[in-house]
């Protein structure tokens, strides 16, 4: 088959409102192309358990499980995913098929009272079910209350503005995608709030034999992000990556070079926050990939404990 042939495609989605412009938005991208494209929507165990912690009932990768099962299944052809919610390791017979260009990869604070985290009185209550963002927020401010804070972004902000909670942490990428920037009330610096492994950034998911899927989807790809986020991912990935971790990795290519920084933070709380940061050349996924073992072998030598992967 003819890599600019168009194809009929069928995109497994979320049904949430963002997974839903997320997919979308490839939609139209595809269409543009000359593809017949349709979406199949579906609820994920990730969307149904909201009453604990994902780092307690199986990670992220809940949130991308039934999609596959779709694609091995035939019943869709491409998976559309926040890459930040895709597990390090895809099963067998899966593969990353394109990574699209990043929106802003930062940590929004939101709050209806509160212009910043400084402002916060002491004992505030702040909701996030991040553990990245737990540890990174009580390092900041050991005095605040952080509670945990799940469902979509529309139901997290409904429960920010029913008063259960003084403010909370999201990604700035879903609240700009959905057009609710105004509810930013600041955007976190990377240096207070390092991102988790490819925030921002969305990864188009298929079966690892249609090599034709993989040329249609080619004109999709945003090479600068695959090579930072793939950096990112390797530090995470090195580290046993899973949501019952608390670890942040992110990346700038600036002119060929890839400058890359990470930290772990002790789940207990026990331990100080561990940081690494490294930079290299950088062309190929390959190197990418290097550099972020590279500093994850940092993380260990100052302190880090690897984990293994969450699974179930």
């Amino acid at each position: 088959m003819s890599p600019t042939q168009p194809l009929p495609l069928v995109i497994a989605t979320r049904e949430s409102r963002l997974a839903l412009w997320q997919a979308e938005h490839v939609q139209a991208l595809l269409r543009a192309r000359g593809h017949s494209v349709s979406l199949l929507g579906m609820t994920t165990q990730g969307d149904q358990i909201l009453d604990r912690s994902l780092s307690k009932v199986g990670g992220k990768g809940l949130f991308v499980k039934e999609l596959e099962v779709a694609l091995e299944e035939g019943r869709a052809h491409i998976a559309v995913h926040s890459l930040k919610d895709v597990p390090m390791e895809l099963p067998e017979g899966f593969a990353l098929a394109c990574v699209m260009e990043r929106e802003d990869p930062r940590d929004a604070f939101v709050s209806p009272h509160y212009a910043s985290l400084d402002a916060l009185p002491q004992g505030a209550v702040v909701g996030t079910s991040s553990l990245r963002r737990q540890v990174l927020l009580q390092a900041l401010r050991p005095d605040l209350k952080i509670e945990p804070l799940r469902g979509n972004l529309d139901t997290r902000l409904r429960k920010l503005d029913d008063g259960q909670y003084d403010a909370i942490v999201l990604a700035a990428a879903g609240l700009k995608r959905l057009g609710l920037q105004d509810r930013i009330r600041t955007e976190f610096a990377t240096t207070d709030m390092l991102p988790a492994a490819g925030q921002g950034a969305l990864g188009i998911e298929i079966r690892s034999d249609r090599q034709d899927l993989m040329a249609a989807l080619a004109p999709l790809a945003h090479q600068e992000t695959w090579l930072t986020v793939t950096a990112e991912r390797a530090v995470s990935r090195a580290m046993g990556g899973s949501c019952s971790m608390p670890l942040a990795a992110h990346g700038r290519l600036v002119q060929g070079t890839l400058h890359l920084d990470a930290a772990w933070g002790d789940p207990d709380g026990s331990a100080p926050l561990v940081h690494a940061s490294a930079s290299a050349p950088v062309a190929t996924l390959a190197d990418a990939d290097a550099l972020g073992i590279a500093i994850a072998a940092r993380l260990r030598a100052g302190g880090a404990r690897a984990s293994h992967p969450v699974t179930g």
